[in-house]
């Protein structure tokens, strides 16, 4: 009778256990990652209008941003590499806008994000992105991982460096499920702003943001292989078609911060 008694407390006591350590693997284990990026599309759809950034409310009320970049940070990389292509591509963009919102926000008020840093160590050289258990620039987000590893000239257009020459702010996240007609859109408007890029049919000339020249080769070595890749995304699809025998200018680039006018 004894030894039942006393097997039987033991038993209890291993199955207490089992399940306070299963309790605990579960509170401990990390929860799956938003893939929508909510966190980010609060704070976009919050501080951002047509493009441009209230970064005084931003440095203000930092919370949810930073609360987003820590959870970025906690993603390994054995995880990101079992995504598909347009969700590690949408993470990416999105640790890039994030960063330099915060970047500007730390060195707040600034006329440019250039401003930040030093002659020898710009902005997009500083220790500021955290990935995968490192901290990275920004530079080497952009260069060392994006373009890289990765065929998708339309980068160019997704990342903002806080610029108003830069392509618009969006007041939303990037996300995998969506990237495709999020990235179409972006075009569309970037080209659709005529200080930016435009097409003077008359002049037979078609005016570029320097983003093209300074990245062309990102869309192929073709000599208008620029042309033939923005063709789809002007407004005007005769002045598109007619494009390819155009010359090509380029348009001033402005560094004044993308901040949001009172």
């Amino acid at each position: 009778m004894v030894p039942s008694l006393l097997r039987s407390s033991v038993l209890a006591r291993a199955a207490v256990l089992f399940l306070a350590w299963g309790l605990l693997a579960a509170v401990g284990r990390a929860a799956p990652f938003d893939a929508s990026h909510a966190g980010l599309t609060q704070v976009l759809a919050t501080t951002v209008k047509d493009g441009n950034v209230n970064y005084a409310q931003l440095k203000a009320e930092p919370t949810k941003l930073v609360a987003y970049l820590d959870e970025l940070a906690r993603v390994e990389r054995v995880e990101f590499n079992a995504w598909p292509v347009a969700d590690r591509l949408a993470f990416l963009f999105n640790a890039y806008n994030a960063t330099t919102l915060k970047l500007i926000i730390d060195h707040h008020p600034v006329r440019s994000i250039k401003d930040i840093g030093s002659l020898f160590r710009g902005p997009w050289d500083q220790p500021v992105v955290k990935l995968f258990g490192q901290v990275l620039t920004l530079n080497t987000l952009e260069h060392g991982i994006l373009r890289k590893e990765y065929q998708e000239p339309r980068l160019h257009v997704a990342l903002v460096c806080a610029a108003r020459g830069c392509p618009p702010l969006r007041a939303e996240a990037y996300a995998g499920s969506r990237l495709e007609e999020q990235l179409v859109d972006q075009m569309r408007v970037f080209l659709a702003t005529p200080s930016k890029n435009r097409v003077d049919a008359s002049a037979r000339t078609v005016h570029l943001s320097p983003i093209f020249k300074w990245y062309g080769g990102d869309f192929g070595n073709q000599r208008n292989a620029v042309l033939t890749a923005l063709r789809p995304y002007w407004p005007d699809p005769a002045a598109a078609a007619a494009s390819l025998d155009f010359t090509v200018t380029y348009t001033d680039y402005d560094w004044t911060l993308n901040a949001l006018s009172r």
